[in-house]
C-alpha cells in the first residue's frame, strides 16, 4: 500500500498549494459526474425554471456507495439522476427502477442533522411535491409522447419544424434510444443576497456534507495507511482517469458469490484502510491524471513529486519538455529553432539539457530537496471494472531528474518538428526544424511499426510498458524496436516524404541510444556517437551512409539547376536494396549519377567539382575490402547518411569553400525540402 500512502501524503501537501479554482483538489466524500440539467429553485423549495447544460462538469457530494456505485441502488445525497430525484419518474413511464424514496430518505436525515443548510433544506422542500418531471416538461427540458409517457426517441430530428431537443444531444444513447431517467440534476437555489446560488460550488454546502458524512461513516479500526484509528472504508472510489470511468484500483464483492479468503474469515484481517486516507489517496490520483498523466487510450503514466512541487515528465520528447526551449533560446543559440545546427551540436546540447534539469533544483523551475520523493506510477485496466497498476517507482528526486536526463541525452539526435503557421495572407503553412532531441514513445512506435499501432491498442499498450523501464531505468532499449524502426526508415518509398524525415530521425536516436556505453551491456558494441558529422570517423557503414546522401544531393542540385518539379531521387529509391546490398548497388547509383553531374558541370561546374571532391574524400577513407563488400549495413548507416545529408542542406559553395548557410538561408532549404 505504499501508492496510497504516497498519494495520501500528496494530498495533504497539495491543499496547502495556493492553485487557481480550475485545478484545486477535489474534497472528500464528493466525486465528479457529468451534469445534464440544472433547477432553479427558491428557499422556499418553489420551482423558478431548468435548463439543459452542455459538457459540464460539477463536483457532488457522495457517500462512499454512491461514490463508486455501478449497479443497484446507492443515491447520491444531493444532486442525481432523474430516477432519484424525480417522485413522480414512474408515473411518466421511467423504463429504470425507481429510487426516490433511498434519495428522500438519505437528504432528510442530512436535513435533520446538525450539520444542515438552508439550502439542502430547500431541495428537500421542492423534491417531496412530486413534480421534478412536471415541471421539467413544462419548462420544455424533458419530453412526453402522446401517452405521457417519457420519449426515449426523437422522430423527427430532421424536420425544420421540430429540432433535436438539447437534452437527446447531450445524453448517451443505448442501441439508438436514451433514457430521460439518465439525465443528472443538479440545483441552484436562488435567494437574496446570494452570491454563489450554484450548490456545487458552495463550499459550505460541501463543508456540511463532509461533516455529516465524517460522523455516519462506519465503524472505527486501525488503518494500515495512516497507522490510526478512524473509520474504515467499505467501498472504494472510481471514475480516475474520467467521469465514465468505472474501473477500481481496490475493489471486492465478498456479500455474495464464492470468494477463496484462505485462512481469513473477513476481509478486515487482512487490511484495513481508512474512509479519509482512500477518499483523500483517490481524489490525488484523479487530480494527478486530470492534469499531468501521459495517457495512452485506457492506459496512463503519471509521475509527481509528493510535495507537489514541479518533476520533468517522463514520456515526452525532449523539446515538449516544460520551458526547455526557453533555456535552449536563452542560453545556447545552436539549438534554437533555426536549423543552424553546428559541429558541437552534442556538447551545446548537453549543457543546455544539463542546465534546465539543474533548474529543478536552484528555484529557476523549482526547488526540489535531493532526497524527497518522487513517484510514477502507471494504471491500466484489463476489464471495465478493475483497474490495475502496471508500473510502480518511488525515486529520491536526485536521482529520478539524473535518470530523465540520461534519456534524453543517451537519445538526442536532431528530430523533424513541423508547425502550422498562418502568413499574412491567412493562408496556412507548415514550417519544418530540426531541434535535437530525445524522441516520445509514441514516435518511437511510429517509427517502428507505422500506421498499424494506431489501430492496435493492445500493441500499444504492451510496448509502452517495455518503453517505461528503459526511460525511467535507464535498461537497454529493446533490440527488435530498433531493427524495426532501421528498416521502416531504409524503405523509403513505403512512406510520405516528412513520415519517412521523422521515422528517420527517431531511428537514429534508438541506434545511437542502443550502442550509448552506459545503456550497451556489451562491451563490443558500445559507441557514443556524436550528433553532427564526423569526418574522421571511419566505419564502413557509417562511410556508405555518407555516400548515399551525397548521391542524393547531387541530383536533387541537377534538378534545381535544370528547373525541373521536385521528385524521388535514383539514391532514394534505392535505399532500402542499398541497405541490403551496398556495393553493388553503389555502382547502379553511382552510374546514374552521371548525366546529373553533366548537368551540374555545365550549369554550376563549381558545385559539380566540390560533390566530387567530396565523394573522393569518402572513399579514400574505407579499406579496399569493406568498400567491395555487399555485407549488409547495420543501422550505423543512417546515421552518417542523416549527417552528411543535413550539413549539405546547411552548407554552400564560397569561393571554392564551403560555408555555413545564415539562418534564413538553412530555413529556406529545410522547407522546401517538405515539398518533395
Amino acid at each position: 500500500m505504499s501508492w496510497m500512502a504516497k498519494l495520501y501524503d500528496t494530498y495533504e501537501q497539495a491543499m496547502k498549494l495556493d492553485l487557481p479554482e480550475d485545478k484545486r483538489l477535489m474534497p472528500i466524500s464528493h466525486t465528479l459526474q457529468n451534469a445534464h440539467i440544472n433547477i432553479q429553485i427558491d428557499g422556499d423549495g418553489n420551482f423558478l425554471g431548468a435548463k439543459v447544460l452542455e459538457k459540464t462538469q460539477i463536483v457532488l457530494p457522495a457517500t462512499e456507495s454512491s461514490a463508486g456505485r455501478s449497479s443497484g441502488e446507492a443515491p447520491h445525497p444531493l444532486a442525481d439522476k432523474l430516477q432519484y430525484v424525480a417522485a413522480d419518474y414512474a408515473k411518466f413511464g421511467g423504463q429504470k427502477k425507481h429510487y426516490f424514496e433511498g434519495y428522500e430518505a438519505q437528504l432528510r436525515h442530512w436535513c435533520e442533522s446538525q450539520y444542515s443548510h438552508f439550502k439542502v433544506r430547500a431541495v428537500l422542500s421542492y423534491v417531496v411535491k412530486g413534480r421534478v418531471i412536471e415541471d421539467l416538461v413544462s419548462a420544455k427540458v424533458c419530453y412526453l409522447d402522446i401517452d405521457n409517457q417519457l420519449l426515449t426517441s426523437w422522430q423527427s430530428e430532421t424536420t425544420e419544424e421540430s429540432p433535436l431537443p438539447l437534452l437527446f444531444k447531450v445524453l448517451p444513447k443505448e442501441r439508438g434510444e436514451l433514457d430521460q431517467g439518465n439525465a443528472m440534476i443538479c440545483w441552484t437555489v436562488i435567494t437574496e443576497g446570494d452570491l454563489v446560488p450554484e450548490t456545487w460550488k458552495d463550499e459550505s454546502v460541501q463543508q456540511a456534507w463532509i461533516a455529516f458524512d465524517a460522523e455516519t461513516t462506519g465503524k472505527y479500526s486501525f488503518c494500515y495507511v495512516s497507522g490510526q484509528e478512524q473509520p474504515m472504508a467499505t467501498n472504494h472510489p472510481a471514475k480516475l482517469r474520467h467521469t465514465g470511468d468505472k474501473a477500481k484500483l481496490i475493489s471486492a464483492n465478498d456479500s455474495s458469490g464464492f470468494t477463496f479468503r484462505g485462512r481469513f474469515i473477513s476481509g478486515e484481517q487482512v487490511a484495513n484502510i481508512g474512509f479519509e486516507v482512500t477518499q483523500k489517496a483517490h481524489n490525488a490520483l484523479r487530480w494527478l491524471i486530470a492534469n499531468q498523466a501521459s495517457k495512452n487510450g485506457d492506459q496512463v503514466v503519471v509521475a509527481w513529486a509528493v510535495s507537489g512541487k514541479p518533476v520533468p515528465a517522463p514520456l515526452v520528447p525532449t523539446f515538449k519538455l516544460d520551458d526547455f526551449d526557453e533555456v535552449v533560446e536563452e542560453n545556447y543559440d545552436a539549438l534554437s529553432t533555426n536549423t543552424d545546427l553546428t559541429t558541437d551540436l552534442g556538447q551545446n546540447f548537453a549543457k543546455a539539457l544539463s542546465r534546465y534539469m539543474a533548474g529543478y533544483f536552484d528555484g529557476r523551475i523549482a526547488e526540489l530537496k535531493e532526497h524527497e520523493s518522487i513517484v510514477i506510477m502507471g494504471l491500466d485496466s484489463a476489464t471495465p471494472g478493475r483497474m490495475a497498476v502496471i508500473y510502480y517507482r518511488d525515486f529520491m528526486a536526485r536521482d529520478y531528474v539524473k535518470t530523465i536526463k540520461k534519456w534524453h541525452l543517451h537519445l538526442a539526435w536532431p528530430q523533424r518538428v513541423s508547425n502550422k503557421i498562418q502568413t499574412e495572407n491567412k493562408k496556412t503553412k507548415t514550417q519544418s526544424y530540426w531541434p535535437a532531441s530525445a524522441p516520445s514513445p509514441w514516435n518511437i512506435l511510429q517509427a517502428a511499426y507505422g500506421d498499424v499501432v494506431k489501430s492496435n491498442d493492445e500493441l500499444k499498450k504492451s510496448l509502452y510498458e517495455r518503453i517505461m523501464p528503459c526511460i525511467l531505468e535507464g535498461r537497454p532499449l529493446p533490440v527488435d524496436l530498433v531493427n524495426l524502426a532501421v528498416n521502416r526508415a531504409s524503405n523509403r518509398n513505403s512512406s510520405e516524404h516528412w513520415e519517412w524525415e521523422q521515422n528517420l530521425g527517431v531511428a537514429c536516436a534508438l541506434y545511437r541510444g542502443f550502442h550509448h556505453p552506459e545503456r550497451q551491456p556489451d562491451a563490443k558494441k558500445r559507441r557514443d556517437y556524436v550528433m553532427s558529422l564526423d569526418t574522421q570517423y571511419a566505419s564502413r557503414d557509417y562511410l556508405f551512409g555518407r555516400l548515399l546522401a551525397v548521391a542524393e544531393r547531387i541530383e536533387e542540385m541537377a534538378m534545381v539547376a535544370a528547373s525541373e518539379p521536385s521528385r524521388s531521387t535514383h539514391a532514394s529509391r534505392l535505399m532500402q536494396r542499398f541497405s541490403d546490398r551496398p556495393a553493388s548497388t553503389w555502382l547502379s547509383i553511382r552510374t546514374a549519377l552521371v548525366p546529373y553531374q553533366q548537368r551540374l558541370r555545365t550549369k554550376l561546374p563549381p558545385l559539380e567539382a566540390a560533390y566530387n571532391r567530396l565523394l573522393d574524400d569518402i572513399c579514400d577513407v574505407f579499406n579496399r575490402d569493406d568498400f567491395s563488400s555487399d555485407k549488409r549495413l547495420s543501422g550505423e548507416y543512417l546515421l552518417g547518411f542523416h549527417c552528411q545529408r543535413k550539413w549539405l542542406r546547411e552548407h554552400k559553395l564560397e569561393k571554392g569553400l564551403w560555408v555555413s548557410k545564415s539562418s534564413e538561408e538553412a530555413e529556406l532549404t529545410i522547407n522546401e525540402g517538405d515539398e518533395q
